[in-house]
């Protein structure tokens, strides 16, 4: 069935996407993210494709992994919702930190596959 495997891509290129982070790979972030992204941090910031790249890849956050844990996808058309637990462990500045956080994602579905058109990952659930 279609939808059972969209909702299978979908997930897959959100870990693609979270591995990505991790490796610091502009590249995949930037092809795994649609152009006119939005993505709201936990902190509150409001990003676009380029800041959210370049937030995650340059800046002094430094991601060591990500985690999603039981993702669910709900598949419209060409349009996708992903839900999940993210679970986070990266370091700011010299000091690393876990994170537990509510994520969702909305991803479409173009020529090139699935791109992320909005995230936004919070609230904080704790400590990893």
């Amino acid at each position: 069935m279609r939808r059972d495997a969209d909702v299978s891509e979908v997930i897959e290129a959100a870990r693609r996407r979270a591995r990505a982070l991790a490796e610091r790979d502009v590249a995949t972030l930037t092809a795994l993210h649609h152009p006119e992204l939005r993505w709201t941090t936990f902190r509150g910031d409001a990003l676009d494709r380029d800041a959210y790249v370049r937030g995650n890849t340059a800046d002094e956050l430094v991601w060591h992994a990500q985690r999603l844990e039981e993702p669910a996808v709900v598949v419209v058309g060409d349009t996708a919702f992903l839900t999940a637990v993210v679970h986070d462990v990266v370091e700011r500045e010299g000091v690393a930190e876990a994170l537990s956080l509510r994520l969702t994602q909305t991803w479409v579905r173009s020529g090139n596959g699935w791109s992320c058109l909005a995230g936004h990952a919070g609230p904080r659930l704790g400590t990893g």
